[in-house]
């Protein structure tokens, strides 16, 4: 996914983080210093449904405008069919592990 805050905030005539943090903070939501940098300077791992709530509702914006699909990076992170053929066709094999003696049961 491709995180679009800026280019968002951009539109509505918001530049700075702060400006942006302070809005959040108006409409009820309190983000650190830090949170408020990674949402605006790179694709945050997480984002709370709360939170985009509110930054939709700042933005006058959809989730969807926020968070853009890429198709391409998820089509190349599958594994290659006949890659995968094979290696499901292969038999798993498992090998005993030694050691202490208390995961076996009792005799």
């Amino acid at each position: 996914m491709q995180w679009n805050l800026r280019m968002k905030a951009a539109e509505r005539g918001i530049w700075k983080s702060t400006e942006m943090r302070r809005l959040l903070a108006e409409a009820g939501v309190e983000i650190s210093a830090g949170k408020m940098s990674q949402l605006w300077t790179g694709t945050p791992n997480i984002v709370r449904l709360d939170e985009l709530d509110v930054i939709c509702a700042i933005l006058d914006c959809e989730p969807s405008d926020l968070l853009i699909r890429e198709p391409n990076k998820v089509a190349e992170r599958r594994p290659d069919r006949q890659q995968a053929a094979s290696a499901s066709s292969a038999p798993a094999v498992v090998a005993p592990r030694f050691g202490n003696k208390r995961s076996e049961p009792p005799l």
